[in-house]
């Protein structure tokens, strides 16, 4: 049986064990570089801010008054200063603006908005998915295409993705719901199979 993230950083904490600090980063090392590289479409510059990160998170676990406490948590941890990092990185670069929540009512998008449950459709090959989802992905709005990417990528709940972004868990939702109908509507229009792309993104919508 695989040890949990946790026994893993108590190991690194703990006793310094440092391959079980290279066993979590090599477990958890795709989540994290997805969400950059989906965001910032450089791979020399996700690997900037990937290693940027993993400076902080060392530095931050090493520093006993550091921000990391033990939550059973590490991913979301590490995934907001992941986060930071990149939103830093947008920022300089004049290509991110903080989106307002006010369009939050209270009430849930998934009940406001209509079903819209895609038929089944032959597969793409998996690379081919790949890459035409990320073509499209990058074409959403920033907001959405943050949310998309954290619950693709991660194994962060929609709760964990509202708190790390700062909005209400309807917002999160409401922004995954449109993320994937605009990415239906996109692949609508050239005519690719939506529902064997991104059928698979939408999974459980539990919190």
């Amino acid at each position: 049986m695989q040890p949990t993230d946790e026994a893993l950083v108590e190991a690194y904490l703990e006793s310094g064990d440092e391959q079980a600090f290279r066993t979590l980063i090599e477990r958890r090392q795709d989540q994290i570089f997805g969400y950059i590289m989906g965001m910032v479409h450089d791979r020399a510059i996700a690997h900037d801010l990937f290693q940027d990160t993993f400076e902080r998170v060392i530095k931050a676990m090493n520093d006993r008054r550091g921000s990391y406490t033990h939550q059973g948590q590490w991913l979301s941890w590490v995934m907001r200063i992941a986060r930071n990092a990149t939103i830093d990185h947008l920022r300089k670069q004049k290509k991110w603006s903080d989106v307002s929540s006010d369009e939050d009512d209270g009430r849930s998008f998934w009940d406001t908005l209509e079903s819209d449950t895609p038929s089944a459709e032959a597969e793409l090959h998996r690379m081919q998915q790949r890459d035409v989802l990320n073509t499209y992905i990058r074409r959403l709005a920033p907001e959405q295409r943050e949310v998309l990417l954290l619950r693709q990528e991660t194994d962060l709940t929609f709760r964990e993705i509202a708190e790390l972004t700062g909005v209400s868990i309807n917002t999160a939702l409401g922004r995954m719901r449109y993320a994937l109908k605009n990415l239906r509507g996109m692949l609508d229009e050239v005519e690719v199979a939506p529902a064997a792309l991104i059928g698979s993104m939408e999974g459980p919508t539990s919190a």
